[in-house]
């Protein structure tokens, strides 16, 4: 009973404690609670005042801006009234200085007026004065003053006309000799004949070939005659186009280096060659720009400037003639004041056409102004090249100086060969008759005109048209040349099969 009493009183004593002792976490709790959210709200009330302040500042700011903007656009306005007050000042003044000149205007108009009345009325005095009317008067004025001074002017026109004739004449025999004396040339030495030296005897007989295969194939291949028995250690390649004979010699020495001699490695020479006189063309060309002086040419036009380099005139090379024309022309362009780059340029270029003539009819002076204005040159240029003939008559400075440089250089002694030139002349023309019928693919004439070779196209001749052809070759050359002897007509026509193994 006693035990169950203890029991009892310890559990109440036990809770009891326990009371107190969660009142007094309670209370505990409560205070740090209280604590917390008074700081909390410290917090708070710090952060909402910080926020009050920069919305404070943001909107002093904002104020201040708008503020300035507002200055600004006052002042802008203010500006443009002032502006527009200032136009419109201006405006009343332009307004007042119009009607100011208008106002003179009329004043001017009126005194004009007034002075041609006084004029008339003046005019009016005098004829009843003189009896005459005006006209009269000016009419009587110039008998009196053309009878007193007739004779005198006549006189004097005379004299005039005299010292600028020996004057005239004096000047220009002295430009022209100061220009001979500056400048030299020398004595033409064309030939028609090209010797290439045999590096043995043996090589002798590799160029002539099994049955003259290869001297054949040569011939065929070059247009050229060539002799190999005339001249010991050398072999003569004969033709009248220089052209031809330069081809030849660079083929025959690229083959005598190269050893291999045979009808297809000659075709493949001769096209080397060839490419290689035509960059000598073009470097002939460059050159003799460049010598005088002439810049700007036009690559044609430079291109057929070189290929005068293997033509001749009555034996004086046409390239040589017209550099020196070129520098002569230069000098006399310049004493008499004419325009002396186009007078170089038109010099140089002169006889271009001589380039072509084998290919274009006409004169070579008018090939040269077609070809010039073909290719860009400028018109001064063009007419002074076409004009150095008689047959058009020149029109400009330029084109006179260009003539007469034309006749000194082939006066001078030594400039020409005639006997040779006639025989260009005559091969050319051979050849141009052989050219002149249908079918014909190339014609060369050989042996110092003594034949000619023509080869036809075997798609158009046949083997009986080629008999034909020969026969009216032959007689187109009796009715329309004269030439000593008597001339061959060789008619070739052939066939090729070519096939590749692959």
């Amino acid at each position: 009973m006693l035990e169950a009493l203890l029991a009892v009183v310890g559990l109440a004593v036990g809770f009891g404690a326990n009371t107190v002792v969660t009142k007094r976490r309670q209370g505990a709790a409560e205070d740090q609670a209280k604590k917390e959210l008074s700081k909390a709200k410290k917090e708070a009330d710090k952060l909402v005042d910080q926020a009050r302040e920069e919305a404070a500042k943001a909107v002093e700011e904002a104020r201040k801006e708008e503020q300035s903007r507002r200055r600004e656009l006052k002042e802008l306005e203010q500006r443009l009234v002032t502006r527009e007050e200032s136009l419109d000042r201006k405006l009343d003044e332009l307004d007042k200085r119009n009607e100011a000149l208008r106002r003179g205007e009329d004043e001017v108009e009126k005194l004009k007026n007034e002075i041609r009345d006084i004029r008339v009325r003046q005019q009016e005095k005098l004829e009843k004065i003189a009896k005459l009317s005006k006209s009269d008067a000016a009419d009587k004025l110039m008998q009196m003053t053309e009878r007193d001074i007739r004779n005198d002017l006549t006189g004097l026109i005379s004299k005039l006309q005299n010292e600028a004739r020996e004057q005239a004449e004096d000047q220009a025999g002295a430009i022209i000799v100061t220009a001979m004396e500056r400048m030299a040339s020398e004595v033409t030495a064309e030939r028609t004949v090209t010797a290439v030296k045999l590096e043995d005897e043996e090589m002798n007989g590799r160029i002539i070939g099994k049955e003259g295969r290869n001297i054949q194939a040569l011939q065929r291949a070059t247009g050229v005659d060539i002799m190999v028995d005339d001249t010991p250690g050398y072999v003569v390649l004969s033709s009248f186009d220089p052209v031809r004979r330069e081809v030849a010699r660079q083929t025959m020495e690229l083959l005598m280096k190269d050893g291999r001699i045979h009808p297809g490695r000659i075709e493949e020479v001769v096209e080397k060659a060839q490419k290689n006189v035509e960059k000598d063309v073009m470097r002939a060309g460059e050159d003799a720009a460049r010598e005088v002086g002439v810049i700007g040419i036009p690559r044609e036009i430079l291109h057929l400037l070189g290929e005068l380099k293997f033509r001749t005139s009555y034996g004086q090379n046409v390239l040589k003639h017209s550099t020196e024309m070129a520098h002569i022309a230069g000098m006399i362009a310049e004493e008499v004041g004419a325009n002396v780059k186009t007078t170089k340029y038109a010099a140089l270029v002169h006889d271009l056409g001589k380039a072509l003539t084998h290919k274009m009819e006409g004169k070579h002076h008018h090939i040269s102004g077609e070809m010039l204005r073909k290719y860009g040159a400028p018109e001064e240029v063009a007419l002074a090249a076409e004009q150095h003939h008689d047959d058009v008559e020149t029109t400009t400075t330029e084109a006179v100086i260009v003539r007469v440089v034309d006749a000194i250089s082939a006066a001078r002694p030594g400039a020409r060969n005639i006997s040779a030139e006639n025989f260009s002349e005559r091969m050319k023309d051979l050849e141009n008759v052989a050219n002149g019928f249908k079918g014909i693919e190339k014609s060369y004439a050989i042996s110092a005109g003594r034949e000619v070779r023509v080869f036809v196209k075997p798609q158009q001749i046949d083997d009986l048209s080629a008999i034909k052809l020969a026969r009216d070759i032959a007689t187109k050359i009796e009715s329309s040349m004269q030439y000593p002897g008597t001339i061959k007509v060789n008619v070739i026509r052939e066939t090729r099969a070519i096939e590749f193994a692959k």
